[in-house]
């Protein structure tokens, strides 16, 4: 059953240790609209994989974070209209609603997680958490923004949880100017210059 509003008893939120976020795999950047990049379902199976993992683990959590946008978000005057609510974009691709339905859900209105309404407030909520991993797109936008954010964030407030990206589960679009490995390569190089580790095989 999907978490009702993100709400948890305080025993529930105390077992977790470690999350799973998975970044933006809506239909809107996988399967239709004007930022889609079906090249991206090549990092499905992993994803999969992964979420599967975190889900039979009784102290770990799948958070899934959505591009939601109105009609009127600023956001457009950067990316061209996207993921506006309703439309069906914003919506997880159905090869990952088996996980989705009993995770957690974030909205955001910006390429940054961290800044989303209650992201905070949620991470607050977790006094056991030591670790934080990403796999999602697009590699050099949504998901940079969200590890370094997130590294400098727990560095802000003195917590001491680690922060990191599955290599082989990210991803970006792919275009005649924007090689999305070389792209991918290079972001993965960027958060690993602001303190996120990086991992290929599941830890």
């Amino acid at each position: 059953m999907k978490i009702k509003n993100n709400e948890q008893r305080k025993e529930e939120l105390e077992r977790i240790k470690e999350l799973l976020i998975t970044i933006d795999m809506v239909n809107g950047f996988v399967k239709c609209g004007n930022l889609a990049s079906p090249s991206i379902m090549r990092i499905v199976p992993r994803q999969q994989e992964l979420l599967e993992k975190y889900e039979q683990n009784n102290e770990s959590a799948n958070v899934f974070v959505r591009d939601v946008h109105d009609e009127n978000s600023t956001e457009f005057n950067t990316f061209g209209k996207h993921c506006i609510r309703g439309n069906g974009e914003e919506l997880i691709i159905p090869e990952l609603e088996k996980w989705y339905k009993n995770g957690y859900d974030f909205e955001k209105n910006s390429t940054n997680f961290v800044l989303a309404p209650g992201v905070i407030q949620f991470f607050e909520k977790l006094p056991n958490l030591v670790k934080v991993k990403y796999q999602g797109c697009l590699s050099e936008v949504c998901v940079k923004n969200a590890a370094i954010t997130l590294r400098n964030y727990f560095d802000q407030v003195n917590r001491d949880i680690e922060v990191g990206v599955y290599e082989d589960a990210i991803d970006t679009y792919d275009a005649p100017s924007h090689n999305a490995d070389e792209v991918t390569e290079a972001a993965i190089e960027d958060m690993k210059a602001n303190g996120v580790k990086i991992y290929r095989k599941i830890n």
